[in-house]
């Protein structure tokens, strides 16, 4: 049996490793998992002795063929539990994470495959994350495009946004920045600010860069440029 904190662990290599392409350095992985770098080093080393992790010092960390259906299995749990909270249970979509990150470790895989089935079979959570089938296949799930790559003119729907941060939830969904959602991008100030007219006809709002650059898109028309 692994502790919650391990599951933990593996989850966020499988993250970053996926956003990195790459071994993960230790020292992202404890930013990310806001703890000192000791802690994970010490954590690396027990996964590592259980065949989850392939760790070498200094050239950074990575899941093995152990490890990576452990992290798919609680990724399911995770976004089919955000899935069900936010359709059956009227949560907000900027609380299901935390309420889903609280839960995921205790249920088992019977359960998941129940509240998929009851659900549907949904192919995403309510963020755009695809949720991995019951065979722990995400082969289907799109990259997309980031929306900061788009230029003026350009016509796109929303695939994915970033699902941490409830304040920034709260934003996009109050201004209709939602998957499915198609907007045209407008106007890209030279100070970094992208302002997006969304179909919804609330009219146009201003995202700053950086979380254009966490919005995962895909393209439906593109201005000549």
């Amino acid at each position: 049996m692994l502790s919650a904190i391990m599951e933990d662990y593996l989850k966020a290599i499988y993250y970053l490793q996926n956003e990195a392409d790459d071994r993960v350095r230790t020292s992202v992985l404890a930013e990310y998992m806001d703890v000192e770098q000791p802690t994970v080093t010490s954590m690396m080393k027990k996964l590592s002795e259980r065949d989850f992790v392939l760790y070498e010092p200094y050239k950074g960390v990575e899941l093995t063929d152990t490890g990576v259906p452990i992290a798919l299995e609680i990724i399911r749990h995770h976004r089919l539990l955000e899935r069900y909270l936010t359709d059956h249970l009227e949560y907000d979509w900027a609380e299901v994470h935390d309420e889903a990150d609280r839960l995921e470790h205790h249920i088992s895989s019977k359960f998941a495959d129940r509240i998929a089935e009851q659900l549907g079979q949904p192919a995403v959570d309510p963020h755009g994350d695809p949720i991995p089938t019951a065979n722990l296949d995400v082969s289907g799930a799109k990259d997309g495009e980031r929306l900061a790559d788009h230029q003026v003119g350009d016509s796109v729907q929303i695939v994915r946004v970033p699902d941490t941060d409830p304040d920034l939830l709260r934003y996009l969904s109050k201004h209709g920045i939602l998957p499915g959602t198609v907007v045209d991008v407008v106007e890209i100030a030279p100070f970094g600010m992208v302002t997006l007219d969304p179909d919804s006809g609330d009219g146009p709002v201003a995202l700053p860069e950086e979380v254009a650059c966490s919005i995962s898109t895909q393209s439906l028309t593109q201005s000549s440029h």
